[in-house]
């Protein structure tokens, strides 16, 4: 059985959520209820402890009872690249991250000899100058219309998530995902919310903590650059309300 201040906290976090013991056991993958771990009956298992953790940054040493530290400090969560690459002269070259090679980026981030396979090269553009840049290959079309499917963002390391600006686009990676989105901290929280330019993709929360690093975009590189000017477009859809027009004419002509 579980010692009195465990089942007490356990308890309190699921109050203070504002979670009744059916909601509290589906989030942290218990069947039914937690009413048999509030009443001791049932052990708390190391999966809700660390799922405790990864939805609420709840600190397993407070919930034991051998902290009075409720929460893990994510003031000190550490965003900064986890591996740089130099060529054979010191200098730091610019990695390029796929959209394949990002799959893996995640759990390979600490792993420099899995940085070998990836392109790299210096870009001699005085932007490109005095910091860590990495490009990114742009999958999906959660960005448009600013980023495409296939684009490449050239991103600038941030070194803490206190520099994030809601105005800026940033490469986040997660613990299982890299993403291209808009971050912003609501006030009082200590969620972090992603934002979708496309706004058929919802805004969803994260703590800091699953953040591993973020880069601040500073550029792209687009393909199958079109020559199609915002007047020839205008000329298209003129165009095509007319023939739209002619139809429906010819159809009430015909009826």
């Amino acid at each position: 059985m579980e010692n009195e201040v465990t089942l007490k906290r356990f308890t309190a976090i699921r109050r203070e959520l504002g979670y009744t013991q059916a909601e509290f056991a589906k989030l942290l993958g218990v069947s039914n209820t937690t009413a048999d771990i509030e009443r001791g009956r049932t052990k708390l298992s190391g999966r809700v402890v660390a799922e405790l953790l990864r939805q609420f940054n709840i600190n397993p040493l407070w919930l034991f009872g051998e902290s009075e530290e409720k929460h893990l400090d994510t003031a000190k969560t550490s965003v900064i690249p986890k591996v740089v690459t130099v060529d054979h002269s010191d200098n730091e070259n610019m990695v390029l991250v796929n959209a394949k090679a990002a799959a893996g980026y995640p759990q390979n981030i600490a792993d420099t000899s899995w940085y070998r396979q990836l392109p790299a090269f210096d870009l001699p553009i005085p932007e490109f100058r005095n910091a860590t840049y990495r490009g990114f290959q742009v999958e999906g079309d959660s960005m448009l219309p600013n980023l495409r499917p296939g684009d490449w963002v050239m991103a600038r390391a941030i070194e803490h998530i206190d520099h994030v600006s809601p105005n800026k686009m940033y490469v986040v990676v997660l613990q299982d995902a890299v993403l291209v989105k808009k971050i912003e901290r609501p006030p009082n929280s200590n969620n972090i919310t992603l934002i979708s330019l496309n706004e058929n993709y919802p805004p969803y929360h994260i703590k800091p903590f699953q953040i591993q690093e973020i880069w601040e975009v500073s550029s792209k590189l687009t393909f199958g650059v079109e020559a199609t000017t915002e007047k020839g477009l205008l000329r298209q859809l003129q165009e095509s309300m007319e023939e739209l027009k002619q139809k429906v004419e010819g159809r009430i002509a015909n009826s």
